[in-house]
């Protein structure tokens, strides 16, 4: 073969080469949500998956199934009204029946702006229908959840959203929150839809369904998945001003310098405890143990993971006297995360004195904890909430400022006190610690 025919062989073939490189990867898509179907449908607006991610902007953990329920909420629309922590242009939302022994059909949901914080008349021009799989309903089996097909919508940072589900007939015990520190409302009929809050007459103290929203961020690096107690649950916070310690932590990623851009999805329940459950078939308040898969490490775009548990387990009875039982507890959950490839920062315990279950016998136990926890042997990095929430003069005690009066639970400045104990730079992605 002549040398120029030859080297005009050689350059077809790498012309074709390259033409084929492209086509794979232009036609490839990814697996892991960077890049939806609905973003590439004809008329969409979805840019490559480098400008953007999809990212959880709040959470709250299924804890038990609603008293007198058994019926669910026949021929209701639910109105959950939920506080974002970063913003995006598209949502998703999560639905559980996680305590149900019966199918959830949901025939009509949706999505919006609240027009004004803690209301539920929606913002003009913000409400979205959700589609499961594109169909308008979807029927959830028991003990499941379902995830929506994304919508596009402009939600803000700090934002009250409205999120609306409708079930047509009795659908067995419904799954909630109980502490939700936020008024939620329903409605009789199918107002699913309905852009004034007018039908939304009765007002309730709980998140019914909804489990997670997640949105699609060119701004949010990732999320921090909290798991704690009542403590996290912010169940002595004031209601409607989202002021747990998390919401706060949330202020600080959004404001400070040099912080991660990261979201902060609360995963606390209270009364939870690293190793027991509570009663009932699945249990009603699931230790942390056998909910931090599905709690933590499954949220979306998790990058970091904070623990703040321990408390209940040495004051709920049966009491906990066993320090070592609850530091394995507490590395098992640490173990996980670094399955994951997840650094984990653990919380100290706060001080309990003059709560009406103290006694000696059991703040031995919480020092024994919080020694082993500073010693760097149960997380890659500690946020010391005894020191910041102790009272200086009276260290077994909260401060008074820090204390909301039942002398376990913080106020809203404990709280905030708590937020800004954490070092942001433990935050950052990075390898887990050998412990």
């Amino acid at each position: 073969m002549p040398r120029r025919t030859a080297y005009a062989v050689l350059a077809a073939l790498a012309a074709v080469v390259v033409l084929i490189s492209t086509a794979i990867f232009i036609g490839i898509g990814n697996s892991d949500g960077t890049l939806d179907a609905a973003a590439r449908k004809p008329g969409g607006s979805a840019a490559p998956a480098s400008a953007g991610t999809w990212v959880g902007t709040w959470s709250t953990s299924a804890a038990a199934a609603e008293p007198n329920t058994l019926r669910g909420y026949a021929g209701m629309s639910i109105r959950n009204v939920v506080h974002t922590s970063v913003g995006g242009s598209q949502a998703r939302i999560q639905l559980s029946n996680l305590y149900s022994a019966r199918p959830l059909t949901i025939t009509h949901a949706s999505l919006a702006l609240a027009a004004a914080p803690s209301n539920p008349t929606a913002a003009a021009g913000t409400m979205r229908r959700l589609t499961f799989g594109e169909r308008s309903w979807v029927t959830i089996p028991p003990g499941q959840a379902a995830t929506s097909d994304p919508v596009r919508l402009d939600i803000p940072e700090a934002a009250d959203l409205l999120v609306t589900t409708y079930t047509p007939r009795a659908s067995g015990s419904v799954t909630y929150h109980p502490h939700a520190r936020q008024t939620s409302y329903l409605a009789r009929g199918d107002r699913t839809e309905d852009t004034t809050g007018a039908a939304y007459t009765e007002q309730s103290p709980y998140w019914r369904y909804l489990t997670a929203v997640d949105v699609w961020s060119t701004e949010a690096h990732g999320a921090v998945a909290v798991i704690g107690d009542s403590i996290t649950d912010g169940i002595t916070s004031t209601a409607g001003a989202n002021h747990r310690w998390t919401d706060f932590l949330a202020e600080r990623l959004r404001t400070e310098p040099g912080a991660p851009r990261y979201s902060v999805l609360n995963s606390g329940i209270s009364g939870n405890r690293v190793l027991t459950d509570g009663t009932q078939v699945p249990p009603n308040n699931p230790s942390a143990l056998s909910r931090f898969e599905r709690d933590v490490l499954s949220r979306t775009g998790v990058k970091a993971v904070v623990v703040e548990l321990g408390v209940n387990d040495i004051l709920r009875p049966p009491h906990q006297t066993d320090a070592d039982a609850i530091v394995r507890g507490l590395r098992r959950l640490t173990e996980q995360a670094h399955a994951r490839g997840l650094r984990v920062v653990g919380a100290t315990l706060a001080p309990f004195y003059g709560h009406r279950g103290y006694s000696p016998r059991l703040e031995a136990v919480r020092q024994q904890v919080n020694t082993r926890i500073r010693s760097g042997e149960v997380f890659d990095d500690v946020v010391d909430f005894d020191r910041a929430l102790r009272d200086p003069v009276f260290p077994l005690r909260l401060r008074p400022s820090y204390d909301s009066g039942d002398h376990l639970h913080p106020s809203d400045d404990g709280y905030r006190a708590m937020a800004r104990a954490l070092d942001l730079d433990d935050l950052k992605a990075g390898a887990a610690a050998e412990l």
